[in-house]
């Protein structure tokens, strides 16, 4: 007990240290697309582990150390509830995770949609992940990363986002002249707000689509609707007793992935709660083992 106490705490220590953390990568050197004009007093603000306001979304890359990358890379998408982002838990602390493990991983600072920033804002999010998968895979041989091998790892609300991208790849809401392939190849997913067609996570819902959407809308951005046979492979991990993103949500999604035979592992935890980011302090094993154990096993 003691020497497996020694372990996890030296885990949780290393994963902790920042990891060859890169300059922000503006998504949209050229202009945003589908923006308006940013009023004055719609400032991106940071507080703590939370960003607000954000309307200009950048990429932040973390590369692993040289000799140590196996080609893979991830984009992560962290939570929020569409109106705010969790930049470290959900964000800086899992690319860091992933950049020690030899993943080259990129932390998507998206909009939030807002009527005040978007034309649509249902849109604006999955621009920013769409435009993401086009410069990591445009850039790929620059960072040593196999294009074929880039997955996308959400969650919560970036779960949706993730789940959403790998769901409508072959409808580009970006401009993607040199064609660049849209499809994530890999999903990792942490308490996903994956359906809005039930009473879960209203905030994401209220947020992306509005307090009234159509019944057509609902349906476009449930993802468990929409999943086919090319639906990328799946790692998803929540708690039971999740208070804010039922546990149904991840139980229905992967039995739809099941139903369509897209590779999928699941993991609930008995505890853990909502936003454990990296370590579920409830539990002594820790999920990112497994994926790693997943990805592997899956050849990525």
């Amino acid at each position: 007990m003691k020497k497996l106490f020694i372990t996890t705490l030296l885990f949780a220590i290393a994963l902790s240290l920042t990891h060859a953390q890169e300059a922000p990568i503006p998504l949209y050197p050229n202009g945003i697309p589908n923006s308006k004009p940013t009023p004055a007093n719609y400032i991106e603000t940071r507080t703590g582990n939370w960003a607000k306001n954000v309307s200009v979304p950048t990429l932040t890359p973390y590369l692993p150390e040289k000799g140590k990358a196996t080609g893979t890379a991830v984009i992560v998408c962290p939570g929020g509830g569409y109106y705010q982002l969790s930049m470290d838990n959900e964000g800086n602390n899992i690319a860091a995770a992933f950049a020690k493990l030899g993943i080259t991983a990129f932390v998507l600072k998206y909009r939030l949609p807002s009527d005040l920033i978007m034309v649509d804002k249902t849109i604006g999010p999955l621009q920013d992940a769409q435009r993401a998968l086009i410069i990591v895979r445009t850039r790929a041989a620059e960072w040593g990363i196999d294009p074929s091998k880039v997955g996308m790892a959400g969650f919560s609300a970036g779960g949706h986002l993730a789940t959403t991208a790998a769901n409508r790849y072959t409808t580009p809401v970006v401009a993607n002249t040199a064609n660049i392939n849209l499809r994530p190849d890999f999903m990792i997913l942490l308490y996903p707000a994956t359906t809005f067609s039930d009473t879960n996570h209203h905030d994401s819902k209220d947020h992306l689509i509005g307090l009234n959407p159509t019944a057509a809308d609902i349906e476009l951005y449930s993802s468990e609707k929409h999943i086919t046979s090319n639906t990328p492979p799946a790692f998803i991990v929540q708690a039971e007793d999740d208070p804010l993103v039922a546990i149904q949500n991840t139980l229905n999604f992967y039995s739809a992935l099941v139903k369509a035979n897209v590779k999928a592992e699941m993991h609930i935890y008995q505890a853990g709660g909502h936003g454990f980011g990296l370590i579920n302090k409830k539990s002594k094993e820790h999920w990112m083992d497994w994926c790693i154990n997943w990805m592997n096993a899956n050849g990525f």
